[in-house]
């Protein structure tokens, strides 16, 4: 049986240097790229061509992030070494932090099995500089399962995980932030970047004391109400410069 990587990949069509989101473009992948055939992406902040599979979230990804560059917020940041990326998808939010920050290693979180094999073949280029983790975050580690109950548009960029039950085989081991920095080598965290469809709430309900001193960017999508209040009761007196970028809120260190 063909693995995930094989299906995705096999018959790619490469459309060489084109920016996503212009009709220009999207009539060129029409007329190019097979329906049920995946194609990359080439854009101008990124050194390898990054790959879309087909009738999924992915093409939409690419414009959040190499055509409106909702991490633009992150330009003053000047120096940054390590990088988690939680929920980083088909990984274009890693490959876009890897092009930005030449001198940082990422460790790329992502739970859904499609996406992290997406992910494993679009991390590729970046070689020794990225490392693949295929888990949840949390606030502590258990074992964790994909909800069958659909989140936001119920496509790939919404999917979600909880705990497994009594009884249930887990998918995954999750993993919590303080685990990843200990593990690391790195005694800080210069961007933590967090999109993860609502278990953000979890993430930040408890366990944060023990890393979040050690943090020096977050950007974080917030996904409702009640993740809001658990984060910014989390965040209180940690003497961040809170902001906001399109959909994300962003909390910097400011020297």
């Amino acid at each position: 049986m063909a693995s995930l990587l094989e299906r995705y990949w096999t018959s790619a069509v490469n459309l060489g240097p084109l920016e996503a989101g212009s009709y220009v473009w999207r009539r060129a992948a029409l007329k190019v790229s097979p329906p049920d055939t995946a194609f990359a992406l080439r854009s101008r902040y990124a050194v390898a061509p990054l790959w879309c599979r087909p009738n999924s979230s992915d093409l939409d990804v690419f414009d959040q992030i190499f055509r409106y560059r909702e991490y633009r917020c992150l330009d003053t940041v000047r120096d940054a070494r390590f990088i988690i990326d939680c929920g980083a998808n088909a990984g274009f939010s890693s490959a876009y932090l890897l092009n930005r920050f030449p001198d940082a290693s990422v460790v790329a979180v992502e739970p859904d099995p499609d996406n992290f094999a997406a992910l494993q073949r679009n991390l590729i280029p970046y070689g020794s500089r990225v490392t693949p983790l295929h888990s949840g975050v949390w606030s502590s580690e258990c074992g964790l399962v994909m909800s069958e109950t659909p989140f936001g548009d119920g496509r790939e960029w919404s999917r979600t995980v909880r705990p497994a039950r009594d009884g249930e085989t887990p998918l995954m081991r999750a993993t919590d932030v303080g685990t990843l920095l200990r593990r690391s080598g790195h005694q800080r965290i210069s961007v933590l970047k967090v999109d993860i469809e609502g278990s953000e709430a979890e993430m930040f309900r408890e366990g944060h004391h023990d890393w979040l001193d050690r943090v020096d960017n977050i950007v974080i999508e917030l996904h409702g109400p009640e993740c809001e209040r658990v984060f910014n009761d989390a965040i209180a007196g940690e003497g961040f410069t809170v902001s906001r970028c399109d959909e994300l809120t962003v909390c910097q260190r400011l020297d």
